[in-house]
């Protein structure tokens, strides 16, 4: 089995796990950009230590990670216009959408959630198209 197939999986039992903890822990949902969100605008203030300490995680684990094991091969662009337009035109859909992968995605179709689902399934059609059409038809990627 090639690694990168194992490697995706543990890295989906680690969300998986992380989310059911979280929502057990916590009885909310394990939605990253609400987490985060809520410490740059400030609504999430009442909770801000546990909010802060799971971005902490989210930065320190993968971290500690790269120095245990190989770095894994991707195939990023090298255009950083490229790069830092993508990681905006994420954020401003995760504001449209009212959620990330991680709430929509992986917490939200777990939980049979129709607004998850519909979410999730527009997010990807929304990305396959934007890579056909940086890709295939302007070349930028």
């Amino acid at each position: 089995m090639p690694w990168d197939w194992v490697w995706g999986f543990a890295g989906g039992l680690m969300i998986g796990l992380a989310a059911s903890i979280y929502l057990l822990m916590n009885g909310r949902v394990m939605g990253i950009s609400g987490i985060f969100g809520g410490l740059l605008d400030g609504t999430g203030w009442s909770t801000w230590a546990e909010r802060l300490i799971f971005v902490s995680g989210l930065i320190a684990i993968p971290a500690a990670l790269a120095y245990l094991f190989p770095p894994a091969t991707t195939h990023i662009t090298t255009n950083w216009l490229v790069i830092i337009a993508g990681g905006l035109l994420v954020g401003v859909g995760t504001r449209l959408a009212n959620g990330c992968t991680s709430g929509h995605g992986v917490c939200g179709i777990s939980r049979l959630s129709l607004r998850g689902i519909v979410a999730t399934v527009f997010y990807i059609l929304a990305g396959g198209i934007t890579m056909a059409l940086l890709r295939h038809v302007l070349g930028v990627i």
